[in-house]
């Protein structure tokens, strides 16, 4: 007889995994609302109560943030240490674990701080991107579960120069999400209008006063080509050289499409009529691309299984 492993800590996972989603939804929302002070500058009270009187729309936006993250904070606690007593033998579970606890932990204080004392918008940006680990590392738990007790798990041979090369897109990624979110945050949005010109320019001129928000923007872009070289890269070499792993070949594809996608986003919100939606897409696809970059980091340094 068939018997599922481990059932109810991989429903609570899902969950826990599509909150996490919503909870870096939220906060991008927040964001791209200037919604921040949407509480006054108390926390965890919102406006020293515990539910404000006729809230705005930036008060509600900022409170249910508030609220479903602390939710999300204690399921992930739960989470992380319901897998620790399940998932031990795994290799990876345990690092993955203290990931996901450190990252929520530390967001939760950086989004507190950021209303009592204000923050500059180099560390503002920042949340972006502790939000995209903690939310991989939740999504990876899961994944544990799921392949617990199966006997061919994911473990593809590669070179060590494939290896390092994955590695260094992984973390060249979160230098674009980092950019991404110091966009935002240094009003750089809307300083360039047009793709890929800025202003009708190859090198716009930075020499007024919105310069330094031009430079910020234009950098952003330069970073966001690059990694798309960088995938495209990672695909045709997975492709060419690793083609027996259909994981690696599947998730290599679909980090460039993503990449693709992410850049289309990113241009409409230059001529959308309506700023929110692509701009919330645009935080989800480089949320997605990052955690199937950090799985596939996760399968290749494992050890094959003779």
């Amino acid at each position: 007889m068939f018997v599922l492993k481990n059932t109810s800590l991989k429903i609570f996972g899902v969950l826990t995994s599509i909150g996490m989603l919503i909870v870096l939804l939220q906060g991008a929302l927040v964001t791209k609302t200037d919604s921040g002070d949407g509480c006054g500058a108390t926390w965890p009270l919102c406006f020293g109560q515990w539910f404000p009187d006729n809230p705005a729309v930036e008060t509600i936006i900022e409170y249910s943030h508030r609220a479903v993250s602390g939710l999300l904070g204690i399921m992930v606690i739960i989470l992380a240490i319901w897998s620790w007593k399940k998932l031990s033998h795994l290799r990876e579970t345990k690092f993955m674990a203290l990931m996901a606890v450190l990252f929520i932990i530390f967001q939760g204080f950086m989004g507190a701080g950021a209303v009592v004392w204000g923050h500059s918008d180099i560390v503002l940006a920042l949340h972006f991107g502790i939000s995209t680990i903690s939310f991989a590392s939740v999504v990876l738990l899961n994944v544990l579960a799921f392949e617990d007790g199966k006997v061919n798990i994911p473990a593809p041979v590669v070179t060590k120069p494939y290896r390092n090369y994955l590695i260094f897109v992984l973390i060249y990624t979160y230098a674009v999400i980092y950019t991404g979110a110091y966009v935002k945050h240094a009003d750089a949005t809307y300083v360039c209008s047009g793709f890929p010109l800025c202003n009708d320019q190859l090198i716009p001129d930075m020499s007024g006063s919105l310069g330094y928000q031009i430079g910020v923007h234009v950098a952003h872009r330069l970073f966001g080509i690059l990694l798309g070289v960088f995938l495209l890269v990672l695909m045709i070499w997975t492709i060419r050289r690793f083609h027996p792993s259909k994981i690696l070949v599947w998730s290599s594809v679909i980090t460039f499409l993503l990449l693709i996608v992410q850049i289309i986003a990113g241009v409409s919100i230059l001529s959308a009529n309506s700023y929110l939606p692509p701009a919330l897409f645009h935080a989800l696809t480089i949320t997605i691309l990052f955690t199937i970059l950090s799985y596939m980091v996760m399968i290749v340094t494992r050890k094959p299984v003779k």
